[in-house]
């Protein structure tokens, strides 16, 4: 965990620096001091503080809180499911996220009406977060029978749910003019383009709560490895434990798609691999994803950023190429080792 945070700090700190505008170390660290001491030794260069402040550190703080979010999402889902292969999304998340968006976007006049104009920036946001929050509420209330949460009905019921979020957010997207079917298609894909100091102040009242909960809960989900049954006879309280954590990933993942998107791999990837280097205990794997997770968010989003520039690649874009060939090759070394 010390090697991953030093290099969570080495990667925020070099993608600081790249972009189509580009900041020295020296006026990088020079902007900083500046704004922490209220004074500095060497002058930085004033448009490249600008950049810095008001463009690139919210964008680069935004990154490594969704990068830790769906990080630690995955690791608790794939804990509660005992699967390694679990991916937030089968709940649901994701595409009812993607479906209150859609329903923003194309109904966003109607939305939006009567609203102040300050309340503009949130309405999307907001809808993706009630919209995923919605959907897994939905897929657990269909998963519980009487007193108990059936974790195979939980995840067939993310795949109805998710099927169903996917054919209305189909409709919407047939109903969008050109403008409107523009925005659909690069919110979808992901992207930390629209960060700013006020949408991480909303972000993070939704993350740091969820992501302390989740972490704590790491000891019931290591009993939970054993099974159900001997998790409860360990005195955990099994139904307990997966109705929290389900709704503490409802609600990260929700804030996490809310404001970048949908970014794909990282909540199943991550995990997967730091289980690989770390071992099955969640003590070390949940806040090994959260580091982990936030360094490659943020390691993709330099690489969205300078490949294209001055343009900019969507998010998901370089995740899902990455990720998906990465993931590949975990599941053909795992092959050979168990063959």
């Amino acid at each position: 965990m010390p090697i991953l945070a030093l290099l969570l700090v080495a990667t925020t700190l070099t993608s600081a620096t790249v972009g189509s505008v580009r900041i020295g170390w020296s006026d990088l660290f020079a902007t900083i001091l500046r704004e922490v001491s209220g004074r500095s030794a060497v002058v930085p260069d004033e448009p490249h503080a600008s950049v810095l402040f008001a463009i690139r550190l919210p964008r680069l703080a935004l990154g490594v809180l969704v990068g830790a979010g769906l990080g630690v999402s995955g690791a608790a889902m794939q804990g509660v499911f005992r699967n390694p292969l679990v991916d937030p999304g089968l709940l649901g998340i994701s595409s009812g996220a993607a479906l209150g968006a859609a329903a923003t976007i194309v109904l966003g006049a109607k939305v939006a009406h009567g609203l102040p104009l300050t309340a503009a920036p949130y309405i999307l946001p907001a809808a993706s977060f009630v919209a995923a929050l919605g959907a897994v509420l939905v897929v657990e209330r269909i998963a519980r029978v009487g007193d108990r949460t059936a974790v195979g009905a939980l995840l067939l019921a993310g795949i109805a749910v998710n099927a169903l979020a996917f054919a209305q957010t189909g409709l919407l997207t047939y109903l969008a003019n050109d403008a409107q079917l523009r925005t659909l298609t690069f919110w979808s894909l992901g992207s930390l383009g629209g960060a700013t100091w006020a949408t991480l102040r909303a972000v993070a009242i939704f993350c740091f709560v969820p992501l302390a909960i989740l972490v704590r809960y790491a000891r019931p989900l290591n009993a939970l490895l054993l099974g159900e049954a001997e998790a409860k006879h360990l005195g955990f309280d099994v139904e307990r434990t997966k109705r929290v954590v389900v709704v503490c990933t409802a609600i990260l993942v929700g804030a996490c798609v809310a404001s970048s998107g949908i970014v794909g791999f990282v909540g199943l990837v991550v995990p997967h691999l730091v289980r690989l280097i770390v071992g099955p205990d969640h003590r070390a794997v949940l806040p090994s994803s959260a580091l982990l997770g936030a360094t490659l968010l943020t390691a993709a989003d330099a690489i969205a950023r300078t490949v294209v520039s001055p343009g900019e690649l969507p998010l998901g874009i370089v995740t899902a190429t990455v990720g998906a060939p990465f993931f590949v090759a975990l599941l053909l070394r795992e092959r050979r080792r168990l063959a």
